[in-house]
């Protein structure tokens, strides 16, 4: 029987995908694990795509994307992120998970090195690992404000080191990079020769401070940024991101477009352009929901003893229970979904740093959200304190 090839036994799986699908087996679970907005996609988005279904557009497209987004992303990118390009570097991709995969695909060689936050989203490691590239995890710890140290991540360059992988607003953290941090970020990569790939997906949803762009501060053209319309618009199905480039990869990324997508289904695209040509109104009640849920949920915490980072954006909550699990928070999930019927993502699914944290999704009905809170174990408290048994 033929078998997969070596490198995919890397791969690490995803511990909220896991903790998820338990979940969707039970009865009445408040699920806080994913990052799905609960705001509704707005009707003239939602139409757009109708339209374009009743008019027959189903065909192909050209690989960057229908020339009336990439002039709408131009447009905002320079409205809103201050990046001015062209149309010849954006490219629209399936949701910022293929334009993540795509970036490092041209940016990566088997055996080349990712510099990956830790904590970090899960799919950094698994992309790398995909393409036999090897992700070094840079750790955001409490006593740095869980930002990087620039000396540490400093000391884990090689000479196998090609990208630095940076990602605020940052998921699961919540926490948002100040232009000062960045620029060490971006004064590093130049000092090493790096590539910088930006993820950007929570660019809009910024509680304390403003959301600044690494490609404003980038000098020579290393910064590859990552945006996404899924979290902001609430299109998680819809599946439309992009990629913005450097000048000059117009040939290649034409070339890897359509060996990997061709590309996003034209409905999907009109849908796009509707939501980022139309009001802003939608977008800023998710925000504001998103920060009422964030400050009615640290109040609670405060109440009950709870340690937790405060959150400055997206819409993620990283709470300290190292109290309670015993060394193993990916077993203790499980155990506090079971038993007390609320889905939480481990930390330690977004990296070693993570492990005794969870993180909590801010974008839910709030008194579901407080619930699940609740239900919680205070330090001292008797509410699922789960002993793990010893390795071995």
């Amino acid at each position: 029987m033929p078998q997969l090839a070596p490198h995919m036994a890397s791969v690490p799986e995803s511990g909220i995908r896991r903790l998820f699908e338990i979940a969707l087996t039970l009865d009445d679970v408040n699920i806080l694990a994913v990052g799905e907005p609960d705001q509704p996609v707005a009707p003239h988005i939602t139409h757009a795509a109708i339209d374009a279904w009743a008019a027959g557009e189903t065909g192909y497209t050209a690989n960057g994307g229908i020339p009336a987004l990439r002039r709408a992303i131009v447009e905002k990118l320079a409205r809103d992120n201050g990046i001015e390009v062209d149309v010849e570097q954006v490219w629209v991709t399936i949701g910022a998970t293929q334009a993540l995969f795509q970036a490092m695909g041209l940016l990566l060689d088997a055996g080349d090195e990712i510099l990956v936050p830790d904590p970090g989203y899960t799919t950094f490691a698994m992309n790398a690992r995909m393409l036999q590239a090897v992700p070094v995890p840079y750790r955001l710890e409490p006593e740095h404000g869980f930002v990087p140290d620039i000396a540490q991540l400093e000391s884990l360059i090689t000479p196998r080191t090609r990208v630095l992988l940076v990602n605020s607003p940052s998921n699961p953290l919540g926490r948002v990079f100040s232009t000062e941090v960045l620029q060490s970020l971006v004064d590093l990569a130049a000092r090493h020769d790096l590539w910088i790939l930006s993820d950007e997906v929570y660019e809009y949803f910024t509680f304390r401070g403003t959301h600044t762009s690494p490609a404003t501060l980038d000098t020579d053209g290393r910064v590859f940024s990552v945006f996404s319309l899924s979290k902001t618009y609430a299109m998680t199905g819809i599946r439309v991101g992009y990629l913005v480039t450097p000048p000059g990869f117009a040939g290649v990324m034409r070339t890897v477009q359509e060996a990997m997508i061709s590309c996003v289904p034209t409905p999907d695209q009109r849908a796009a352009v509707a939501a980022l040509s139309g009001s802003r109104e939608p977008v800023d009640v998710a925000l504001a929901h998103y920060a009422a849920n964030a400050e009615a949920a640290v109040a609670l915490l405060d109440e009950r003893g709870i340690s937790y980072l405060e959150p400055d954006g997206a819409f993620y909550l990283w709470i300290d229970v190292s109290h309670a699990t015993g060394g193993d928070v990916a077993s203790w999930t499980e155990r506090f979904l079971l038993e007390k019927r609320v889905a939480v993502a481990p930390g330690s699914a977004f990296g070693r740093s993570g492990e005794g944290w969870i993180r909590v999704c801010l974008a839910a009905d709030r008194s579901r959200l407080l619930d699940g809170l609740r239900r919680l174990p205070a330090p001292g408290g008797d509410s699922l304190v789960v002993d793990v048994p010893a390795a071995g």
